[in-house]
């Protein structure tokens, strides 16, 4: 279920042209069947796209190449929600790759790199993501970037941690607020260079406070997150 938090303010008239709106949208993906659903792939207005189209390193030195057969995949997540209840909203996440299993047991794809362009411009973003840390993951660089006509506006980021040879799934949040933005970009660096950790999202938010929306505009937005 998508949610639709809304505060309005203004005049009420026949005349009215446009209206100042506080409106959350919260993205969770659980209209969505398993299963993979290409590159590029447009939901709910948003458009996620570029999936892994980057070469780079891990923290060991080797390398990889674009990853040109990877797709965005709908995945049951729900072995993760059970270890961890306050990610998220069970069921569905976002995943990338190239495959998914079925049922409640679920895999953590490729992330390298992934554009998403909004359908209005927002003032605030966050993303549930879920990933792997330790083992060969330590050291990887998660980033949110928010763009507005290609330049980065606000970002955040986190390291993923290194204290242990063996992997363990974990998952964080990130959050972009301040300039209106219309895109976001999530991606991993190692080193300066792009790195292709696990990942996983859910709870795509955004958030509408500081921008005029004008009346039809504003009525679309009502049907496509009803």
């Amino acid at each position: 279920m998508q949610i639709l938090r809304t505060c309005l303010t203004g005049a009420v008239g026949l005349a009215l042209a446009s209206v100042a709106a506080a409106t959350t949208l919260v993205i969770d993906y659980e209209d969505l069947a398993e299963g993979s659903l290409g590159d590029p792939f447009t939901h709910l207005g948003v458009t996620y796209h570029d999936l892994n189209t980057v070469g780079g390193v891990f923290p060991d030195g080797s390398t990889f190449d674009p990853q040109p057969a990877d797709e965005f995949v709908a995945e049951n997540a729900g072995l993760f929600y059970a270890e961890f209840p306050e990610f998220g909203s069970p069921v569905n996440v976002l995943t990338f790759g190239i495959a998914y299993v079925p049922g409640d047991n679920l895999t953590i794809g490729p992330l390298a790199t992934v554009t998403m362009d909004l359908p209005v411009p927002v003032s605030e973003a966050s993303l549930d993501l879920g990933y792997y840390e330790n083992g060969p993951w330590g050291g990887i660089v998660y980033h949110l970037d928010a763009l507005l006509g290609g330049a980065v506006v606000a970002s955040d980021q986190f390291t993923i941690a290194g204290v242990s040879d063996r992997d363990n799934p974990t998952w964080a949040t990130l959050t972009v607020a301040g300039l209106a933005f219309d895109q976001l970009h999530l991606y991993a660096t190692y080193g300066g260079e792009y790195s292709m950790p696990r990942g996983m999202i859910d709870d795509l938010t955004l958030v509408m406070d500081t921008v005029a929306i004008d009346a039809g505009t504003w009525t679309q937005l009502k049907e496509l997150f009803r």
